[in-house]
């Protein structure tokens, strides 16, 4: 008897080991959307169940809907602020993968949650989402992925210039550069851009 056990969490371990909490975070419009929404099809092509969620604050294209640029849609579940993942889990099998688009929006609370359902579960959850805000500083759920996240991915974009994306502007209707205000802006008309350092801080590039 203490064989078989001692064998069967060995069996255990690998799962266990690969599961981990990865943040791939980016500029705007770097094709994060449509990473999360090909690694779904990647698991589903073989088989496996995922688990897509989005945060409820992001109603751009109806709320629950993760919308890639090239025109790729799915539904998805959506997480509000206080929402707890392990709590969910204690009542539902887990999935092959975890998928969690517009990550910036988690609690600090949540992405403990996430982090110890990898490492306590076995679930691999893969966090996409912006790394800072339009005034260059980090959003609650960015700072906690990276102090937390086992694996940490920037994922590339250009800024129009032709040099490397790494922060958003915002503009409000009229096109005028948005620089104080809310770092959530819900149900607004403004729009974003990934921009580099120097076009962030001169206007220009």
């Amino acid at each position: 008897m203490r064989q078989v056990l001692k064998w069967g969490f060995s069996a255990l371990r690998p799962a266990l080991s690969m599961a981990k909490l990865y943040f791939r975070y980016a500029a705007m419009n770097a094709g994060k959307s449509t990473a999360l929404l090909q690694v779904a099809h990647n698991y589903e092509e073989r088989n496996q169940r995922v688990d897509l969620f989005t945060s409820v604050i992001d109603s751009r294209f109806g709320v629950g809907r993760i919308v890639s640029r090239l025109g790729v849609a799915r539904d998805a579940e959506v997480y509000a602020d206080g929402d707890d993942f392990e709590q969910l889990y204690q009542q539902r099998p887990l999935p092959a993968c975890i998928l969690i688009d517009e990550a910036q929006f988690l609690s600090d609370a949540q992405v403990v949650q996430l982090h110890r359902l990898a490492h306590t579960r076995g679930a691999p959850v893969i966090a996409y989402g912006l790394r800072s805000d339009f005034r260059g500083e980090a959003f609650p759920g960015s700072r906690a992925l990276l102090t937390l996240a086992d694996s940490l991915e920037e994922l590339k974009t250009v800024c129009r210039c032709g040099r490397k994306a790494t922060m958003n502007l915002r503009f409000d209707a009229s096109g005028q550069r948005v620089i104080k205000g809310a770092q959530v802006e819900i149900g607004g008309e403004d729009r974003y851009e990934g921009v580099c350092p120097r076009r962030f801080y001169t206007g220009s590039c």
